[in-house]
């Protein structure tokens, strides 16, 4: 008996030292130790503060310019969507975005790879978004 009670404390105070740690390293402040939140909620904070990551994706193409209808690939990374989500390029047209018929779904790690051809000449403002998270614009200019 005294050697799984020792094994549980054991277990415990790990757990609210590395829940301790954990949120110790993220952008909390407190004023004064009495804002410091109790050890057993800690696990509570800390899953709360995951679960407030914001989604982002990012992308970034091959070449800033290219021959019409040559192919290029567009790369990035999302954090905070599901892997296997789907990855849809968009392009600028008279002032509106139109979804682009080249689509990927992201991999384990959220990275993607889309293979993409342009035939509108000139500079074409592009971006990439899966549901509401939207890449920041880039452009390739088609020549």
């Amino acid at each position: 008996m005294i050697v799984t009670k020792r094994h549980s404390l054991r277990i415990a105070a790990v757990a609210v030292l590395g829940a301790a740690s954990v949120a110790l390293a993220g952008t909390a402040t407190a004023a004064s130790p009495a804002a410091t939140p109790a050890a057993h909620s800690l696990p509570a904070a800390v899953a709360h503060q995951t679960a407030a990551v914001k989604a982002t994706i990012t992308a970034k193409p091959s070449v800033s310019s290219v021959g019409a209808w040559k192919l290029f690939r567009v790369t990035g990374k999302t954090t905070g969507l599901k892997p296997g989500s789907k990855v849809t390029l968009q392009q600028k047209q008279h002032g509106k975005w139109v979804s682009l018929p080249a689509t990927v779904t992201t991999a384990r790690d959220g990275s993607y790879s889309l293979g993409v051809k342009l035939g509108l000449k000139g500079k074409n403002d592009l971006r990439t978004f899966s549901g509401n998270v939207v890449s920041p614009v880039f452009q390739v200019t088609v020549r």
